[in-house]
């Protein structure tokens, strides 16, 4: 039995349509499917097929505005040069950024706590009252937010 390796890549979606303090109307279906477009229109056929298997989108959080991809070790370099150039994702005009790419997604779970902590930090100088913070931290931390039963119909 061979072990196929998977790269895990952390990206930020940046819209200057959506003020900051407002979560975006992201689903990864749709995410997904975009990537899928652009990487069909720079990479073709080929990069297709060497994705087609193991490109899923794992976490896809609206209020930070973070996603993680799983690809598989080799064809990951295909996503990560496909990234920069997806500029619309359904209606919302967008410019995405890499983070981090990992290994396994425990390190990149670990990248994005750092993340959304120093995020949380930033934002919790405009908000007024204690539940308010509350409610924004619950929202950031949230790690539970994986659509991997949605993904799971491109697999087979």
């Amino acid at each position: 039995m061979v072990r196929f390796k998977n790269r895990y890549v952390t990206v930020e979606i940046l819209s200057p349509m959506v003020p900051e303090n407002k979560p975006l109307s992201l689903k990864s279906r749709i995410f997904h499917d975009t990537l899928l477009e652009k990487i069909q229109q720079l990479h073709g056929d080929f990069g297709i097929a060497a994705l087609k298997t193991g490109l899923l989108t794992k976490y896809c959080n609206e209020n930070t505005r973070i996603a993680i991809i799983r690809a598989r070790h080799g064809p990951h370099r295909f996503v990560t040069s496909s990234l920069p150039f997806i500029t619309k994702i359904g209606k919302l005009d967008v410019r995405l950024r890499t983070l981090h790419t990992g290994a396994t997604l425990k390190h990149c779970f670990k990248f994005i706590q750092k993340h959304q902590r120093s995020y949380l930090d930033s934002l919790w100088g405009t908000l007024k009252t204690d539940d308010e913070r509350k409610a924004l931290e619950a929202a950031v931390m949230d790690f539970t937010k994986t659509d991997v039963k949605i993904n799971i119909e491109t697999i087979q």
